[in-house]
């Protein structure tokens, strides 16, 4: 099966070198100094990785046969993947490999049915769940310990206890919309009732 790994970010330096938007949680595993990688598109790659250091918390890789920063350009933004055996797990208990994730079922605590995991969405920040509903409408979910509560590959489902609005922001908009427009309601009978025994 084959991941992304990784992403060729901007020539760095004058000798070949390439930031990358790492895309795993295990890259001394994946982007190791002679691994090989299939590329997206696949007309540039493989590509074997002949060095990498980390500086100013990015990773820096060189690749053979790139010596000059006018090579290192060249791969800008192109999508380096490892080939992983689909029966093999991460290193870390709580850690998934995306495909693990898709097409999970999303429930609440209660076994209300959320939808599906269709796209993990991989941010600088934190990685987001890209969940569609059976209305085909989609929601963001957060992959972050308050919220996601378990992940059971065995029932094929994710667990989740979300915040109030995450899940259902507009239904509360609504609700909350009838509530006020009941008050007014009450007020304008209060009114009227007023007037009456007046």
């Amino acid at each position: 099966m084959q991941l992304v790994v990784a992403r060729i970010g901007r020539a760095h330096g004058i000798k070949g070198e390439v930031t990358v938007e790492v895309r795993t949680d295990e890259p001394e595993l994946r982007l190791g100094p002679g691994a090989v990688l299939e590329t997206e598109p696949a007309s540039a790659g493989p590509l074997t990785i002949e060095t990498g250091r980390v500086h100013s918390g990015r990773l820096l890789l060189r690749f053979e046969g790139v010596k000059d920063r006018t090579g290192a350009e060249a791969l800008r933004n192109i999508l380096l993947i490892a080939e992983v055996d689909p029966t093999e797990l991460p290193e870390e208990e709580d850690e998934y490999y995306d495909h693990q994730l898709m097409d999970l079922d999303v429930v609440l605590e209660d076994g209300t049915e959320i939808g599906r995991i269709t796209e993990i969405s991989h941010l600088p920040s934190q990685d987001l769940f890209i969940v569609e509903r059976p209305d085909g409408t989609e929601v963001m979910i957060p992959f972050v310990e308050e919220i996601v509560a378990e992940i059971d590959l065995e029932e094929q489902r994710c667990v989740i206890t979300p915040p109030p609005g995450l899940i259902d922001d507009r239904a509360e908009i609504a609700s909350a919309r009838d509530a006020e427009a009941g008050t007014d309601e009450d007020a304008d009978a209060d009114a009227e009732a007023g007037a009456e025994e007046a």
